[in-house]
């Protein structure tokens, strides 16, 4: 079953500087029918003006990942890691017993656009620490590319979650099959152009919670670039009812 969920459906935060679009409650943002998945909790869409950005707060016992679509955000945190983060990385902060961050858009004169992402972690109280790897549009081309997974297989980062995070690019005839075990979750975003999943069409900004089926199927892209997430067959809901 494929539960599409529109881009248009989205919360919506308009801050001048910010303008977010939140795939699950998030901050002034509720909704109790959309209390994260499984143990996907935030897809955040963040556009964030010239020089500005987030200043510095804090997080923990959580997985939080950021990907770049267009521009650079730049990232500081209490572990003493500074780095600037452009299309192609993939940055993994698992915030553990406490990180305190700020992430600014990197330059004075363009916007920079990013999905912020959180996963909730299988442990509390882990000491925190930061993973990032850049991976090539050659890599995305056509296929799913492992980015994050628990043991950090095949050059993934390695996620605190029994989770598996996949990017990919498809265009024209490009195809890319993900089997799923028995009893696993799937959720699909499209972070740009349009896509179609199992004989469903997603377009920009739109998202599918998948139960109960054993393979996805990626075809007839349009410019897309997806993330999927092979994710356990519970519901993170049920942890804030």
């Amino acid at each position: 079953m494929i539960e599409v969920r529109h881009a248009d459906q989205r919360g919506h935060a308009e801050h001048g500087w910010l303008s977010s679009r939140h795939t699950f409650s998030f901050a002034n943002y509720y909704d109790p029918k959309q209390i994260g998945f499984s143990d996907l909790l935030v897809i955040n869409d963040d556009r964030v003006a010239p020089g500005r950005g987030f200043g510095k707060h804090p997080h923990r016992d959580m997985e939080i990942f950021s990907y770049v679509l267009e521009g650079a955000l730049e990232h500081k945190d209490s572990m003493g890691t500074g780095s600037v983060i452009v299309p192609g990385d993939v940055q993994l902060m698992s915030a553990g017993t406490g990180v305190a961050h700020s992430e600014y858009n990197h330059s004075a004169n363009e916007p920079v656009h990013f999905l912020q992402i959180w996963i909730v972690p299988s442990e509390k109280g882990a000491t925190p620490r930061y993973q990032q790897q850049n991976y090539s549009a050659a890599d995305k081309r056509g296929t799913l590319k492992l980015v994050l997974s628990p043991e950090g297989e095949d050059g993934s980062l390695a996620l605190r979650q029994d989770a598996r995070v996949y990017a990919g690019l498809f265009d024209g005839n490009e195809s890319a099959r993900l089997p799923l075990q028995a009893g696993r979750y799937a959720y699909v975003h499209v972070a740009r152009g349009s896509v179609v999943v199992n004989g469903v069409r997603l377009n920009e900004g739109d998202g599918a919670r998948v139960r109960n089926e054993d393979l996805l199927t990626f075809s007839e892209g349009r410019d897309a670039e997806v993330l999927a997430f092979d994710l356990r067959g519970n519901e993170l809901s049920d942890m804030f009812a």
